[in-house]
C-alpha cells in the first residue's frame, strides 16, 4: 500500500495528528481520567469458570458480567463482541427457555467458533459479522430495540492471539497483519513501513502511551522493510535496550499498531450512544476493558450520561439541557480475583464497568 493511500486512511478514521498535539501522560484521542481507579476483589474462580470452558477459551469474568446483566428467562441481550460465544453461552442458558441473544463480532473466525458452540441454541441466537460502530441499525435490523442488556468485551480473544497468521503476537513468527476484519485494507505492514517518522512516533505515543515512541520510531525507520511480528518485536527490543519490567518492550508497539489498523476507539466512542439508545429502562450495559485508553473512554461515558448538567464549572444556571440516561452500578470497575488471574493470566488487566439506563 502506497504512503499516500496509508496517510489519506488514517485521516479517515482520525490517525493521523498535527504537530505539537502531544500532552503528557493522556491520550488525546480519549477523554482523560478524572480518578485512580480502585481495583475490587473478582468473583471466585469455581463460580467465574463455565463448566464447558478450557483453558484456552474461559469468558474473562465469566460470573461477575452474569450478575452485571442479571439475565431472566425470556430477556433478549445483545453481546456486541460475541468473540468465540463464552457469555453468550452463559445468558442465553439464564434466559431459558425464549430468550434472544444478538451477536456481533467483526471477525469471521471468531463467527465460526461461536456458531458451533450456540448451535444447541437454535433460532434463539442471532450472530452477525460486523462492527459494533453500527450497533443500532444491525439491532433494529434484528428486531432487538428496548433490551435488556448489551455487552461489550473489548479487546483480543484468545483465539486471535493464539493464531500467528494473525500477527497480533510477537510470541510466534507471523505476518504484519492484526486486522480483525480480514477484507479490510489497512494492515499493520502498512503502518510500519510506509507511515513517516513522525506520524509512527505519535502513532505509538498516543495508542500505546509508549514513553519511547520517537526512538522506536526511528529504529523501525532504519530497518525498513520489517514483515514480520518478531522482526518487529526484535527491533523496538533492541531500541529500548531489552526487557522492562513484567512486559516485553514490543507490547506497547504491538497495541497502537493493532489499535490504529481496527479503529478501535473510535470505534467504541461511536457505539456507545447507540448501546444506551438500544437498552429498555432498567437495562444493563456491561464493558470489560484491557488498558487504560479504553476504560477512560468507558469511565468518562458513563460518568457523564449519569449526570444531569454537563455544563462547564461556573456557569449561574444550566444551559446544556442534558438529561441522565445511566445510572452508575460500579463506580469503581470490578476486577479478576487472583484465582482467575493464575488460570487465566489474559484476565490480569480486565475491568468490568456496569451501567443501568434510567428514564422512560
Amino acid at each position: 500500500m502506497h504512503s499516500l493511500t496509508v496517510k489519506s486512511s488514517l485521516r479517515a478514521t482520525g490517525l493521523i495528528w498535527k504537530s505539537g498535539t502531544r500532552t503528557a501522560g493522556t491520550a488525546n484521542c480519549a477523554p482523560s481520567a478524572t480518578a485512580a481507579l480502585t481495583r475490587k476483589p473478582g468473583p471466585s474462580l469455581v463460580s467465574d469458570q463455565p463448566a464447558w470452558a478450557d483453558s484456552a477459551h474461559i469468558p474473562v469474568l465469566f460470573q461477575a458480567v452474569l450478575s452485571a446483566l442479571a439475565p431472566q428467562p425470556g430477556g433478549r441481550f445483545i453481546d456486541a463482541t460475541v468473540g468465540a460465544g463464552g457469555h453468550a453461552a452463559g445468558v442465553l442458558a439464564a434466559t431459558a427457555p425464549h430468550g434472544q441473544l444478538l451477536g456481533l463480532d467483526r471477525d469471521p473466525a471468531a463467527l465460526a467458533v461461536a456458531r458451533e458452540r450456540l448451535s444447541t441454541y437454535g433460532e434463539r441466537v442471532r450472530l452477525v459479522q460486523a462492527s459494533f460502530a453500527d450497533l443500532a441499525a444491525i439491532a433494529r435490523a434484528q428486531g432487538f430495540v428496548a433490551v435488556d442488556g448489551i455487552l461489550f468485551d473489548l479487546g483480543l480473544s484468545s483465539l486471535q492471539l493464539a493464531d500467528p497468521s494473525r500477527g497480533f503476537s510477537f510470541q510466534a513468527e507471523g505476518p504484519l497483519d492484526m486486522r480483525f476484519e480480514p477484507t479490510q485494507d489497512l494492515t499493520a505492514a502498512d503502518l510500519v513501513n510506509e507511515l513517516p517518522v513522525d506520524d509512527l512516533a505519535e502513532l505509538l505515543y498516543q495508542y500505546g502511551e509508549e514513553r519511547e515512541s520517537r526512538r522506536i520510531a526511528r529504529a523501525i525507520v532504519q530497518a525498513r522493510p520489517i514483515r514480520t511480528t518478531r522482526q518487529l518485536a526484535a527491533v523496538v527490543a533492541r531500541a529500548v535496550g531489552g526487557r522492562r519490567g513484567r512486559i516485553h518492550p514490543a507490547t506497547r508497539t504491538f497495541q497502537a499498531l493493532r489499535i490504529a489498523v481496527n479503529d478501535e476507539l473510535a470505534q467504541l466512542q461511536a457505539a456507545l450512544p447507540q448501546a444506551v439508545a438500544l437498552l429498555r429502562p432498567g437495562g444493563r450495559l456491561a464493558v470489560i476493558t484491557f488498558h487504560s485508553l479504553e476504560d477512560r473512554i468507558v469511565k468518562e461515558f458513563m460518568r457523564r450520561e449519569s449526570r444531569d448538567c454537563i455544563c462547564a464549572p461556573g456557569l449561574p444556571v444550566c444551559v446544556c439541557g442534558h438529561t441522565a440516561s445511566l445510572r452508575l452500578i460500579t463506580r469503581k470497575p470490578i476486577t479478576p480475583s487472583a484465582e482467575e488471574v493464575q488460570a487465566n493470566p489474559r484476565s490480569r488487566s480486565a475491568k468490568l464497568r456496569v451501567a443501568e439506563k434510567v428514564g422512560g
